[in-house]
């Protein structure tokens, strides 16, 4: 979505989760910032209070699957399924949806697109890698994000260290360049 407002899209896949998406919420709060989470079904099944507390701060919601599925290893009549059980969990209407790793086949795609908005991203933060340092994830992001940008985070335990760091820096760099944080 890149353009010369100055906003920026804050995507959190994986969640919800205890402590993570709940560092992510505050963090937001504080900066009076919006963004989109790209919700696992069995994770919003595992922490209903979160999600909803997540909806009731007015940020978007979006289908990420009900188990993380990788839809290049997994056929389409399983992959739809795990996306429609995920759409029942979520107990919204939302017609955001983003494939686990980037990772949908075209037909997985047709089948999807006339009720599902897919929706990726031009910065990948690289919170969720075990071989990148909170000061690089940082680094990386700052240098590859520009107006309009859509950029991916993780609220997930695996990508906490990375986030942690990342995530206030963020907020607080762009918000002094007066840049508004926006929900897709």
């Amino acid at each position: 979505m890149p353009s010369n407002e100055k906003s920026i899209y804050l995507t959190f896949d994986d969640g919800p989760i205890p402590e993570v998406t709940e560092f992510v919420l505050d963090m937001l709060g504080k900066y009076q910032a919006k963004a989109t989470f790209f919700c696992i079904g069995d994770n919003i099944r595992k922490n209903p209070a979160i999600f909803e507390k997540t909806r009731k701060q007015g940020h978007s919601i979006g289908n990420h699957t009900f188990n993380h599925l990788n839809g290049w290893y997994t056929g389409n009549e399983d992959y739809l399924a795990n996306v429609a059980l995920c759409d029942e969990q979520l107990s919204i209407q939302t017609n955001l949806f983003r494939p686990p790793y980037g990772r949908i086949k075209k037909s997985q795609a047709r089948e999807l697109l006339p009720t599902k908005r897919i929706v990726m991203w031009d910065v990948l933060s690289g919170d969720f890698s075990p071989n990148i340092t909170p000061d690089r994830c940082l680094n990386m992001t700052l240098k590859h994000t520009n107006p309009g940008s859509i950029l991916l985070f993780h609220d997930s335990v695996k990508a906490s260290a990375n986030l942690l760091y990342t995530l206030p820096r963020i907020l607080a760099h762009f918000t002094s360049q007066g840049y508004e944080f926006k929900s897709l």
